[in-house]
């Protein structure tokens, strides 16, 4: 009986059960991030956290830390894409237009191309008014000068002219490139450009005024500047598009120290984000 006593009854201190609480440190990063950047959902919190700090925690983690400690915390239900890869970086590329209004209500035509493998942003071009042929093929050819150019090119085919202009069909064949139709009206086709411009009025354009052509330019490329070297993806293994494209594979091995770091803003202030000292 003594035996069994001494189990039943040892005074020993019995830890605590269940997961383990996180240090004050990562409460503080995680609830001043989101302070921060109000628009920046749990996953996008996790990502940004694993890529500069290369602590792994889960978006659950982090909706725990805020349902505790952050009060107002928006809602986070956007779409869910398919997954899809293109073979390598620049085989395929993927074009589309998405039209925006200036302070003085002119409109402009948006055109972003991106790389499929990578989700790199290769650039935008702007033009004002309605495109023509010669428009359409100018912003496209303005997009890849002094680029390496993809074997094939996706564009939209749900009913948009844009892309069935004579001339533009000729400077892809002058370009050697191939291009390669989305399904009509199957938006899910066409995912990952479709989902950038999602982003770009999301993150962005939805939070920014612009006057011109050069001005709305000018924004755009600043926001390319932080989708390609400092937004991690969940569909990237939470790296940047900039890392995917040059085969960086290498794992996060920064030190997991929470004590020094300082914060650095994107766009104007829009972004704004932790890195280590």
């Amino acid at each position: 009986m003594g035996g069994v006593s001494s189990y039943l009854f040892s005074n020993k201190t019995q830890t605590k059960p269940g997961r383990k609480e996180p240090e004050q440190d990562l409460i503080d990063l995680v609830v001043e991030m989101k302070r921060r950047n109000p628009r920046f959902g749990y996953g996008r919190i996790a990502m940004q956290i694993f890529k500069e700090f290369g602590i792994d925690i889960s978006r659950f983690a982090v909706a725990r830390i805020l349902r505790q400690n952050y009060k107002n915390i928006p809602d986070n239900n956007g779409p869910s894409w398919l997954t899809f890869m293109g073979h390598a970086k620049d085989s395929l590329w993927s074009v589309d237009f998405f039209r925006c209004e200036s302070i003085l209500l002119k409109s402009h035509w948006v055109m972003p191309v991106i790389d499929i493998y990578s989700r790199r942003i290769i650039g935008f071009s702007i033009h004002t008014g309605n495109p023509d042929g010669a428009a359409v093929c100018h912003m496209f050819n303005k997009i890849i000068a002094r680029k390496t150019l993809p074997n094939y090119l996706s564009s939209d085919n749900d009913n948009d002219p844009l892309f069935e202009f004579h001339r533009w069909q000729a400077n892809l064949r002058i370009l050697g490139i191939k291009e390669i139709k989305s399904i009509p009206g199957t938006p899910t086709s066409h995912p990952f450009i479709e989902r950038s411009i999602g982003l770009c009025r999301q993150e962005f354009l939805n939070h920014v005024l612009f006057w011109n052509a050069e001005d709305l330019t000018r924004k755009l490329n600043q926001y390319q500047n932080y989708f390609n070297e400092t937004r991690a993806h969940s569909s990237l293994d939470r790296k940047t598009p900039n890392q995917k494209a040059s085969n960086n594979d290498i794992p996060n091995e920064k030190l997991l120290s929470l004590k020094n770091y300082h914060w650095e803003s994107s766009c104007h202030g829009l972004f704004n984000l932790p890195v280590v000292a």
